[in-house]
């Protein structure tokens, strides 16, 4: 039975969520705490899967809580609960929060969000990764990338378009913004996906509060095991494939999704890089030794690969289901049905493209595919295409 508790400083608002959740009890473990220290205490009874907790009560704040909670608890999914939009707020909360809902909140809502966070908490079945990744507020950004952002705001006549420019350069920096302005804070009635729309809604002077807030977009700082050239290299391909998938002949309304997708498809190779050095290490080693691919590797060690770690954390984000089913998926599609040329086959054909047309820049036609990558593009029944494909991918290039 899942244990969920919320927390609010007025117990007539918790009132209501015991009403409007009452159907729930029978598989959740529903405790309730008027303020943060009866949270606390609650916690030292016995940890919870879920928090749900309003951002401002007296004494310690939402914010501050589920910094405390984070750091002695990182396996608890962490939700905010608030009837107030601040900016200020905002960035005090993106990086202690997983997800953010606004008052007044429906059940249906309150109660889907919840149980998708339970069901992302299934999809890692290693105990130590869900705790290491419940701690992460922030992915890392490059030097150079956040340097050229910091610099880029102080340009008063700066365009919008500009600055999304050098955020799309940036895994750990897309996330964030992405995250942010698919907050309750903004109160935005759809989902954003496109990162020149983030960054109009989002405006100057909140990027520039983003960019100054140091636990929002954090340097990357390499393990001494680890090259710097690692992160610049998984941002490059990122970008890259990000570029390639905006070409593929997906749907008009999935195009966004499927370019966001394919940004952010790696994030799980930069927490290894980042949070788990020695593992990212051994993987390295692993691929090496028996000549395989990586995620081949990490599987074998971590029971899971880069994958399904990068969608767990993006979908507790709150990221678009589609993003993250395809980010999920992006090495082992045929896992999952699909109707159409859609989200996750174009990840995983724009990824393809990108490796083979720098390994191969000349095969046009697929012949130098390796087999379980040719066996895979049939069953998907895109290998038919992949001279069509590759010539979209090409005839945008010159």
């Amino acid at each position: 039975m899942r244990r969920i508790l919320f927390v609010d400083d007025e117990s007539k608002i918790l009132d209501g969520i015991r009403r409007m959740l009452r159907e729930n009890r029978e598989h959740w473990d529903m405790q309730f705490a008027v303020g943060g220290e009866a949270a606390l205490q609650a916690f030292e009874q016995a940890p919870f899967d879920v928090v749900v907790s309003d951002m401002r009560m007296p004494g310690m704040d939402g914010a501050a809580l589920l910094g405390h909670i984070r750091d002695r608890y990182p396996s608890t999914a962490r939700i905010v609960l608030s009837g107030y939009s601040d900016g200020g707020m905002a960035t005090r909360a993106i990086p202690v929060a997983h997800r953010f809902l606004a008052k007044p909140c429906d059940g249906v809502e309150l109660q889907a969000t919840i149980e998708r966070v339970c069901i992302l908490q299934d999809l890692l079945s290693s105990a130590e990764l869900r705790k290491i990744v419940g701690t992460i507020g922030e992915l890392p950004s490059l030097s150079g990338t956040y340097h050229s952002l910091v610099e880029a705001l102080k340009d008063p006549n700066i365009s919008i378009q500009d600055v999304a420019k050098i955020i799309e350069m940036d895994m750990g920096m897309s996330a964030k913004v992405l995250q942010l302005v698919n907050s309750a804070f903004f109160g935005l009635a759809q989902t954003v996906t496109s990162l020149k729309s983030a960054a109009a809604y989002l405006g100057i002077e909140t990027l520039k509060n983003l960019a100054l807030a140091t636990e929002t977009f954090r340097v990357f700082v390499p393990d001494g095991r680890i090259p710097p050239s690692v992160c610049e290299s998984l941002q490059r391909h990122a970008h890259q494939t990000a570029m390639i998938a905006r070409k593929m002949p997906v749907p008009a309304k999935m195009l966004d999704v499927t370019v966001i997708s394919a940004l952010l498809h790696d994030v799980g190779r930069l927490i290894l890089a980042s949070k788990m050095p020695e593992k990212y290490c051994a993987v390295m080693a692993r691929a090496q030794e028996r000549g395989c691919e990586e995620f081949d590797a990490e599987e074998e060690l971590l029971g899971l690969s880069h994958a399904e770690l990068g969608a767990y954390l993006l979908g507790l984000w709150g990221f678009h289901p589609l993003a993250v089913e395809a980010i999920a998926h992006h090495h082992r599609p045929t896992r999952i049905p699909h109707s159409g040329f859609d989200s996750s086959i174009a990840l995983y054909v724009a990824d393809v493209l990108n490796r083979e047309m720098e390994s191969h820049p000349e095969d046009l036609t697929g012949t130098q595919l390796g087999q379980p990558v040719r066996a895979c593009l049939e069953k998907l029944g895109v290998m038919e295409r992949y001279a069509e494909l590759r010539g979209l991918i090409k005839q945008a290039q010159t």
